[in-house]
């Protein structure tokens, strides 16, 4: 479970606001996060992976205290372990497919199963200079779910993926969240097309 409490001043195209988030996160449920433009959605996943700093609030993540600005806490972002796929994918220009992937784990027989996954078991030597839009995309899924993450956090992650694509791949991915038992919180501007998958909504509209 994720126990958020959170405020967080934002800047943007339309002037300051505030982010204010206050939402409890079922163990093992499947959220998608969505809302206007400039609301602060990805500023949310942020500072719940611990890449960016609430100005006041508390997380707990499975009973663990991950930031509480009263007492001066806030676990770095390694040490809150959470699989993250970026809306820009964050790949590294110099390393293949292969080694994002054993760069996350060592564990060979769950890259092989992940690259099945992402349909990239047969471009393991390319970077992603060389790879197609929606395969850069699948390997940001993928490399997010290497250290088998209680908690994930995606960020518009479906956005490059055809129809079909997108379908067989969430398949594939509940199936993935169900046997990790993860917390999965997926910011989407079309919550529709998540409906296999998802079992809450969140919307944050900024104030």
């Amino acid at each position: 479970m994720i126990d958020v409490n959170i405020e967080k001043r934002l800047k943007g195209y339309s002037g300051a606001g505030t982010l204010k988030v206050k939402h409890k996160f079922a163990a093992g449920s499947v959220t998608t996060i969505h809302g206007p433009s400039g609301a602060g959605k990805t500023t949310f996943l942020k500072i719940v992976a611990g890449l960016v700093q609430a100005d006041a609030g508390m997380i707990t993540a499975n009973n663990v205290t991950w930031l509480d600005t009263g007492n001066k806490i806030n676990l770095s972002s390694q040490a809150r372990r959470v699989g993250f796929v970026f809306q820009d994918y964050a790949l590294f220009p110099n390393m293949s497919v292969m080694q994002h992937m054993q760069f996350a784990t060592t564990d060979k027989p769950w890259i092989d199963k992940l690259l099945h996954l992402g349909k990239l078991e047969t471009l393991t030597i390319h970077k992603p200079h060389q790879l197609s839009g929606g395969q850069q995309q699948r390997l940001a899924i993928i490399r997010a779910l290497a250290i088998k993450p209680q908690i994930i956090l995606m960020d518009e992650p479906f956005s490059a993926l055809d129809k079909a694509m997108k379908a067989e791949l969430m398949d594939d991915l509940g199936s993935i969240f169900s046997a990790l038992c993860a917390t999965v919180l997926i910011v989407s501007h079309n919550p529709d097309e998540l409906v296999s998958i998802v079992n809450e909504e969140l919307y944050i509209a900024g104030v």
